[in-house]
């Protein structure tokens, strides 16, 4: 459904709706969590540990790092620990042993225990291969945490439809997702008059084009504000990031297309900005810690302890905004070009960027020619008709398949 197809809804969509509902009073007890072993699970599994007696961990997923699932998995004392890569299974076996933790491995295995009854499931295994294990965590309607981007870039209005049907309970864990969620606390649709997301603009945000196109992935890898994984890092170099969250926030909040917008601020102090029909801007502010908006999506409505740093604004002194650079920065063009045109194009996007992130983190590919790459991908696909209105998981992962594969041509490789 493209942008100009897409009508405010008379309700707000879960996300919102549920934010002055308060059945649920925040009550999570049993937590899975897909994806233990990175940046957000592990962040997760901080906080789960400082709240001791909070939290039953059911299940404990990662791909390939059994040593750090293992140990995961004995600290959380969770029920289940899983691992994708079944080349891997032995070693956790090994390393379990004699705790009473039961052990899988497999893709398969990956979908079950996001199918194990939880309170919550913090969907957090980063790229497509989240996608299936979301959609399964989804179907327990129930609360879902959010971190897994392609369940909304690439198959969003099939991932939102399954959301309404199954009653889940949807929370973004993104900063600035979960920031626009605070702001918009309360809210009627139709007073909403755009949303703002915010990027730090990465550690290139100053550079020349000429200066961008010899980024190492050294340089690419050094954020100034944030820890997280390399892909994501990348994508926030490139301002990818950036332009997959304005797809995602499409999906998940009642605007329109041209009501998103995106402002650089350095500090990553403040996370988004509603502007109202009666001239306010509502803004949320934290430290550029992960943990805050984890903590916000187990507890919601309400809201429990993090050890985070607290906000001293007096000390920071100063807060910087500026329009992002499309020229240095056509990644973020790009997202919106593809937003506009809706089916199948966020999916041909991301799945395009993965494969050339890839290739650039194996030095076959230089950093200004993600993008280049990415629009060759969009523009190949579009010659061959890949760009309809899917209508079922299956599609998104034919297609999600099939532009993998145009990327790949269109690298060379």
């Amino acid at each position: 459904m493209s942008q100009e197809q897409k009508a405010v809804p008379a309700c707000a969509p879960r996300t919102l709706a549920q934010a002055n509902e308060p059945a649920r009073q925040g009550a999570v007890h049993t937590l899975t969590i897909l994806g233990a072993t990175g940046s957000i699970g592990k962040s997760t599994l901080d906080l789960v540990e400082r709240n001791p007696g909070m939290f039953h961990v059911v299940a404990l997923t990662a791909q390939t790092n059994a040593a750090g699932l293992a140990e995961a998995a004995k600290r959380a004392r969770a029920e289940l620990a899983v691992i994708g890569d079944t080349a891997c299974y032995g070693e956790l076996k090994e390393r379990l042993a004699g705790t009473g933790i039961k052990v899988a491995a497999g893709q398969r295995a990956v979908v079950a225990a996001a199918s194990e009854p939880a309170d919550c499931v913090m969907a957090a295994i980063v790229g497509a291969a989240g996608i299936e294990p979301t959609f399964a965590a989804a179907r327990q309607g129930r609360r879902l945490a959010l971190a897994n981007k392609e369940c909304l870039v690439s198959a969003g209005n099939v991932f939102m439809s399954a959301v309404a049907r199954w009653g889940t309970e949807l929370v973004p864990v993104d900063s600035e997702h979960s920031a626009a969620l605070q702001a918009l606390h309360g809210a009627e649709p139709e007073s909403i008059e755009q949303i703002v997301l915010t990027a730090s603009g990465g550690p290139f945000r100053t550079w020349t084009a000429d200066r961008l196109a010899a980024a190492t992935p050294e340089e690419a890898l050094r954020h100034p504000n944030w820890s997280m994984g390399a892909k994501i890092t990348i994508d926030s170099a490139t301002l990818m990031n950036k332009g997959l969250e304005l797809i995602e926030a499409y999906h998940l909040f009642p605007v329109r297309a041209d009501q998103l917008g995106v402002v650089v601020h350095p500090q990553s102090i403040v996370h988004c900005l509603v502007s109202y029909t009666d001239g306010s801007v509502i803004a949320q502010m934290s430290q550029p810690d992960m943990r805050t908006p984890i903590a916000l999506a187990l507890s919601w409505p309400r809201r429990m302890s993090a050890p985070t740093p607290r906000l001293d604004l007096a000390s920071i002194g100063v807060l910087n905004f500026e329009a992002p650079d499309e020229t240095r920065f056509p990644a973020l063009r790009l997202a919106r070009e593809v937003l506009r045109k809706g089916g199948t194009a966020p999916a041909i996007l991301n799945a395009a960027n993965e494969i050339a992130v890839q290739a650039f983190l194996a030095r076959r590919l230089g950093f200004s020619g993600i993008a280049d790459a990415v629009a060759q991908t969009l523009e190949a696909a579009e010659g061959r008709g890949l760009m309809s209105e899917p209508e079922a998981l299956n599609d998104i992962l034919a297609v999600d398949a099939e532009a993998r594969l145009l990327a790949q041509s269109v690298l060379g490789s």
